[in-house]
């Protein structure tokens, strides 16, 4: 089978054979059709220092966000049929440790990273356990069923705080935070403002339901408030940038007992206004992937019930390449001037 490989511990992937994998008792074997690609595969293919310290060993399949068909199952699995249409929860967990066992598994100590800590999905065919697999209505588009993994990740931020009739901002416009913008509008927030350094991708968080875009560069949230009519701050921040100059301006213009769901990963530590967090009461919520199996519901529910949202969670994917022009798909991703990257594996 085709398979994009880490061939060795350093910068660069190869799209080469190898045999094709078989599922285990408790697995399922899925033909890959489509994967998204993810800031963690540029890291995985940079070789930083966290993709130094987070793959075992080489050579390793990577990817982790894939729609395909279920091909093989395991003798024990009962749950998923050959023939299903599915996407695969990436985080693979122990199901022993004190949060699997009190029903938190996304707070795993243990959890194992598919195409990060073993094989992944940007390849012919992948193997996980069939706890992982997410079973799709029949009429869900290859391309929207590919981007679950991050669109969990916009559900699970979007909604760890109440927002009908509330002020949001979102610092961030890649995709997740795009998608947040149509999760937030979906789910009856007031004024939506988004934050970013790239106009392109403002606009495509415009074309998702925001109301006002910033391009941090030339403006800032106080200028938001003030264009909006709002006197009193933002009441719910949804945090996707990694970037210390947009949280700090975030805090600056959240309402007094306003609350942030932070998602973007930072490079380096950061320094924080904790005084102003302190006595402005500010909630402050770390958010890491999807709630198990949750946000996969709600997020599946949302998708069947609104056209409106499926088309804005679907207008985030701007680019799509055959598997063999894989170069070109981590080209344009890394480029920042783009949504949603998908390769067709198909």
């Amino acid at each position: 089978m085709r398979a994009l490989v880490k061939p060795r511990r350093g910068p660069g992937l190869e799209l080469t054979d190898l045999p094709e994998p078989h599922a285990g008792d408790d697995e399922v074997r899925v033909r890959v059709l489509r994967a998204g690609l993810c800031g963690t595969d540029l890291h995985l293919h940079g070789w930083d220092d966290w993709a130094a310290g987070a793959v075992p060993s080489t050579p390793q399949i990577i990817g982790h966000e894939f729609y395909g068909e279920v091909d093989e199952v395991g003798r024990n699995v009962t749950s998923v049929r050959v023939g299903d249409r599915v996407s695969g929860e990436g985080h693979i967990v122990c199901g022993t440790c004190r949060n699997c066992r009190a029903g938190r598994r996304h707070l795993c100590i243990n959890t194992i990273g598919v195409g990060v800590n073993r094989d992944g999905a940007f390849a012919d065919h992948v193997v996980i356990p069939a706890t992982n697999v997410w079973v799709h209505h029949d009429d869900i588009d290859p391309d929207l069923g590919a981007v679950f993994d991050p669109l969990g990740n916009a559900v699970h931020t979007t909604l760890s705080f109440p927002l009908a009739g509330e002020d949001v901002v979102v610092t961030g416009a890649g995709p997740i935070g795009v998608m947040a913008v149509a999760i937030a509008r979906h789910v009856g927030a007031r004024h939506i403002a988004v934050t970013d350094l790239s106009d392109a991708r403002l606009e495509l968080a415009k074309g998702a339901g925001a109301d006002l875009l910033v391009n941090a560069a030339r403006s800032d949230l106080g200028q938001a408030m003030r264009e909006l009519g709002m006197k009193e701050g933002f009441d719910v921040g949804l945090e996707m940038s990694g970037a210390p100059p947009a949280v700090a301006d975030m805090i600056d213009h959240l309402n007094h007992g306003g609350r942030i769901a932070m998602l973007g990963l930072p490079k380096d530590a950061y320094p924080v206004d904790w005084g102003k967090v302190i006595t402005h009461m500010i909630t402050i919520k770390g958010i890491y992937g999807r709630e198990m199996y949750d946000t996969w519901y709600t997020m599946s529910s949302m998708l069947s019930t609104s056209p409106v949202l499926r088309e804005a969670i679907s207008s985030v994917i701007t680019h799509r390449f055959p598997a063999e022009q894989w170069e070109e798909a981590f080209a344009t991703a890394a480029s920042g001037e783009c949504g949603k990257v998908i390769m067709d594996w198909s």
